[in-house]
């Protein structure tokens, strides 16, 4: 029986193998058999609605359309928010 190495990023023992890639049941992370790191890592870049790349402390609004069965108008939620 062979054992499987735990999970890189929260130490689970109950990894286990899906072709050429281990998986983590318990965080969902998933990385290569063979050893290969990851080139990006974790991050990831966000962008907003147009695209432009967001940075930790950019200030934010967020819109929501709201319907309302009986009503004609269509009202809006905004919320402003910090991104991180």
């Amino acid at each position: 029986m062979s054992t499987l190495p735990p999970c890189p990023k929260c130490n689970s023992e109950f990894t286990y193998e899906d072709g050429d890639q281990l998986i983590c049941p318990e965080c969902a992370h998933e990385w290569s058999a063979t050893g290969e790191t990851e080139a990006a890592g974790d991050e990831t870049v966000k962008k907003d609605s147009v695209g432009n790349v967001l940075q930790d402390g950019d200030t934010i609004t967020v819109i929501k359309d709201l319907t309302c069965a009986t009503a004609t108008t269509i009202s809006t939620a905004k919320s402003t928010v910090s991104a991180r």
